[in-house]
């Protein structure tokens, strides 16, 4: 590291782990990092999963889901990643009371970016990572009205379906992988971002869970996590969704529109699961 480099790293530090962090900052280096990842997909509840995650005895969430460390924040240092974390004195406590103690990474927009993969596998190589699958066609339709509320987005819904469907159709298989995480319906093309996943880690390592079990069977799904983590099951006393929105029904002609379109990649997910979703 040259002299230029280490004043950038003492910079970034004072801004990002003293003055942003105060004394989570401070204690970093006292702090653990992630035992498992929740790595997506956006707009499928992987915020009520971050909160369901914390009510088990043994599970201590983050400062705040979306943490972003191993894509955009990466260059915030690992400093500033700790920071975001529980102390070893919190881990000894819990773990003398419970038996157990797992703390987790709760970023959705991680699954489409093979860096991040990459990243996760140098770094965690044995880690388990949780993975909610919602019907690419709601979670557009979801994703696009929170577009509207954050101001990003001024075009109607028909105009989006038609503009990305005319894209994606005429990328080859390179493009596409580009686009998916850049687009709404590029990111409801599951199989491929979930090839990326099972490249790096081992199929038992990752649980895959259907967005729509999740919200009707919310405690058996947690029981089922909580096995998947090797933790004993828990109730969960407080069910409130969060990041629940309300908007217009979709047309039933662009639902249609979108189900030809979503057909085949749902089909080649079926195929890679070995389970029919049975989305429409």
């Amino acid at each position: 590291m040259n002299n230029y480099q280490l004043i950038l790293k003492i910079f970034r530090d004072l801004k990002y782990v003293i003055i942003k962090r105060h004394v989570y900052g401070l204690t970093s280096m006292m702090r653990v990092l992630p035992d498992f990842f929740v790595i997506g997909v956006v707009r499928s509840g992987t915020t009520s999963m971050y909160h369901y995650l914390d009510q088990h005895p043994s599970i201590v969430k983050s400062a705040y889901d979306e943490l972003g460390f191993f894509d955009d924040n990466f260059k915030l240092g690992w400093k500033w990643y700790r920071s975001l974390f529980p102390t070893n004195f919190q881990k000894k406590s819990i773990k003398n009371k419970t038996g157990n103690f797992l703390t987790f990474d709760d970023t959705p927009f991680y699954i489409y970016n093979e860096k991040v993969a990459k990243r996760i596998k140098e770094f965690f190589p044995e880690t388990k990572i949780i993975i909610l699958l919602r019907n690419p066609i709601d979670r557009a339709y979801s994703n696009y009205f929170l577009g509207i509320r954050m101001g990003d987005e001024q075009r109607s819904f028909d105009v989006v379906v038609e503009e990305e469907i005319k894209r994606i159709n005429q990328y080859d298989e390179v493009k596409i992988d580009q686009y998916v995480g850049q687009s709404y319906l590029g990111r409801g093309l599951y199989a491929k971002q979930l090839e990326i996943w099972f490249k790096y880690f081992p199929k038992n390592n990752i649980k895959i869970l259907k967005s729509e079990d999740f919200a009707d069977k919310t405690q058996e799904i947690m029981n089922e996590v909580f096995g998947f983590l090797n933790l004993p099951p828990a109730k969960i006393k407080n069910l409130e969704k969060k990041n629940v929105a309300e908007y217009t029904p979709m047309k039933v002609e662009t639902r249609k529109k979108l189900m030809e379109f979503f057909l085949p990649y749902n089909d080649k997910l079926y195929d890679m699961l070995k389970v029919d979703y049975n989305w429409c």
